[in-house]
């Protein structure tokens, strides 16, 4: 095709055609030369233009995307594609195993992991007991922790009396609590409790950091635990070694001392009963005898109760003294 969109074919002349037909028809090559082969120009077919009426406009259109939209979508997508490969290799367990729930892990990846936990108001708990109360993950992250939840499984603890829990972020996460203070150990009908100052059961009685704590026996004894700590004020010296009180009848009550002692008060007047028998530890030395009780239930005399070795001993002593005489009056 030349520059007028021409078609070049090369044309032959008659005879040159002639003789090549004859010479293919007696199957044998042309012995005589053919004739130049010339170009002939040729119009070439030309496609009509639809005719317009008006000129074309060009309307410029903003294809543009929202500035970094390329790098999230970029990130999304292989996001996706991770995230369909974990699920068709089987690997979401194992995944959930060592980085927790997908969308905790993700979270994390952005900044938003768990990295510290304030705890404050604690005084019996341990730190180690309030954060597995409250669930705390290092595999979790702050947007997706649920923090009214945890609050209410802290405020499950028995020592707990009060809990607040929140949010700060990117990385903390803060815990106040108010607990309630072991006051005393509490037994009745076989089981042992920690019970507040007001009486108030915290829980049952399974930690060895509570076993020096006073301890009341008894219905109702738990709701009384103020007496016993008068009558130990009361005894002076004496009071540190009085290990136990037990309510009898709801009234009265009886002290037990750390050597086994049993001391019988009266309903009325017990402060003024324990002060005499610290009076009289001072001056007889009385914890020093063999005796298993004291009883100051009457304020003008005392009634002391022998062990059986004492009893023994006693008896044993009487036989061995002399007989008076038949002379003797």
């Amino acid at each position: 095709m030349d520059g007028g969109r021409r078609l070049l074919r090369p044309v032959e002349t008659q005879a040159a055609r002639a003789a090549a037909a004859g010479s293919r028809g007696r199957g044998r090559p042309a012995s005589a030369p053919t004739a130049p082969v010339l170009p002939i120009l040729e119009p070439s077919p030309r496609r009509g233009r639809r005719p317009s009426s008006r000129s074309s406009v060009a309307v410029p259109l903003d294809r543009r995307l929202p500035r970094g939209i390329g790098t999230w979508l970029l990130g999304a997508f292989y996001g996706a594609v991770g995230i369909a490969g974990l699920a068709m290799g089987d690997q979401v367990a194992a995944f959930r195993t060592h980085h927790g729930e997908i969308h905790h892990a993700l979270a994390r990846l952005v900044g938003l992991g768990i990295d510290r936990v304030v705890i404050s108001g604690i005084a019996e708990l341990k730190e180690g007991e309030v954060l597995r109360a409250a669930g705390i993950d290092p595999r979790q992250s702050m947007p997706f922790v649920d923090i009214a939840e945890m609050q209410q499984r802290i405020e499950a603890l028995p020592l707990v009396k009060q809990a607040s829990v929140r949010k700060l972020y990117p990385n903390e996460i803060t815990i106040t609590l108010t607990e309630r203070e072991p006051f005393a150990l509490w037994q009745n009908q076989g089981d042992v409790f920690v019970v507040a100052a007001d009486g108030t059961v915290i829980d049952t009685m399974q930690d060895e950091r509570f076993v020096n704590l006073p301890f009341v026996v008894g219905e109702g004894a738990n709701r009384r635990v103020g007496d016993l700590l008068k009558l130990r004020a009361a005894a002076g010296p004496l009071g540190s070694r009085i290990s136990a009180a037990t309510l009898v009848g709801g009234r009265r009550w009886n002290l037990r001392l750390d050597n086994g002692l049993v001391v019988a008060l009266p309903e009325d007047g017990a402060i003024d009963a324990v002060r005499r028998l610290g009076d009289l530890e001072k001056s007889e030395r009385i914890l020093e005898k063999d005796i298993i009780q004291v009883d100051l239930r009457q304020p003008d005399r005392m009634t002391l109760r022998l062990t059986e070795e004492a009893v023994a001993a006693r008896a044993e002593a009487a036989k061995k003294r002399p007989k008076p005489t038949g002379g003797e009056v």
